[in-house]
């Protein structure tokens, strides 16, 4: 398990995380999106207890970070966006050394490496420097040393980051086998990995948490997106539907019902917009795949 209360850190008057929360169960894969600077690497620094926090709370396996920050690290498997890495070092030797570091019983350590180095694929590697290895094959080796220990959660910054479209699949599979008994949070600039693996997105923005949403309900049609200047109450209450803000300043998302074409309850709720005299400018089927939902959450992070 992985929960954030209202977690926020600012620099001076820069909020690099804004009041954020949400709450990861064990199995699930949850990508976190962002553009650059949006407070993807932030929230991770604060989940891992590498920063702390302005303010909020966060907990790791049900272990308060702020105030446990050795317990909940010991439940974490951290891959950081710079590479952990020692460059002289063998890839034997480091994660022999990652292992005594982790406390794996010295008796254990032999055996736990052998596994991260085949679920890595570094097999033909073991015995080379790692200062020689090739950008992916480093990349293999930071994933290694964070699964060594099997943790409960795992917090992965960009973990296919170098990898060739193989080793992608590769890594993607193992991320995927690793959720059978580990929470997973990644982030990447991949929206075809959120797609491929992941059964949630967290999208941020200018350091707020600004989507939360399962992967199965991102192509829904049962929403209407509407821009207006009429406020949500008056729009709620001439459609008769649950009402949210939208991305945009002036966008609106009207719920409409899944079991109904989302097409024909549009034609249904223009009429009630013009009889009540509301300006509409414009009226459209959500069809929110990850890309451009992620757009959208772009343009709203500059103010259009």
């Amino acid at each position: 398990m992985l929960k954030a209360a209202g977690l926020s850190r600012h620099y001076g008057p820069v909020r690099a995380a804004d009041n954020v929360s949400f709450n990861i169960e064990r199995g699930e894969i949850v990508g976190l999106l962002g553009h650059n600077g949006a407070g993807k690497t932030t929230i991770m620094k604060l989940l891992t207890g590498y920063i702390e926090p302005t303010s909020g709370e966060a907990w790791i396996n049900d272990v308060h970070v702020q105030d446990d920050p050795v317990g909940a690290q010991q439940a974490i498997g951290y891959l950081p966006e710079s590479q952990p890495l020692y460059s002289e070092m063998s890839v034997a030797d480091y994660l022999m050394f990652a292992a005594t570091m982790r406390g794996i019983p010295y008796d254990d350590r032999a055996a736990k490496v052998r596994s991260v180095v085949e679920d890595t694929d570094l097999s033909d590697r073991y015995l080379d420097i790692i200062g020689t290895l090739s950008r992916g094959y480093q990349q293999r080796v930071a994933v290694a040393q964070a699964i060594l220990h099997r943790p409960p959660v795992l917090i992965l910054d960009e973990p296919t980051n170098g990898l060739d479209p193989t080793q992608t699949m590769h890594m993607r599979q193992l991320i995927q086998r690793l959720a059978e008994s580990s929470t997973v949070m990644l982030s990447t600039h991949i929206m075809q990995e959120v797609d491929a693996i992941c059964d949630r997105v967290l999208i941020m923005s200018d350091g707020k948490l600004v989507v939360d949403e399962r992967m199965e309900d991102l192509n829904r049609t049962s929403r209407i997106s509407v821009r207006s200047n009429a406020s949500r109450e008056q729009l709620g209450s001439v459609a008769g539907l649950r009402v949210d803000r939208g991305v945009l300043a002036d966008e609106f998302l009207l719920h409409g019902n899944q079991q109904s074409d989302v097409n024909a309850q549009i034609n249904a709720l223009i009429p009630k917009l013009v009889a009540a005299n509301i300006a509409v400018y414009g009226i459209n089927p959500e069809r929110q795949d990850l890309e451009t939902l992620f757009t959208r959450v772009s343009e709203g992070s500059h103010g259009n």
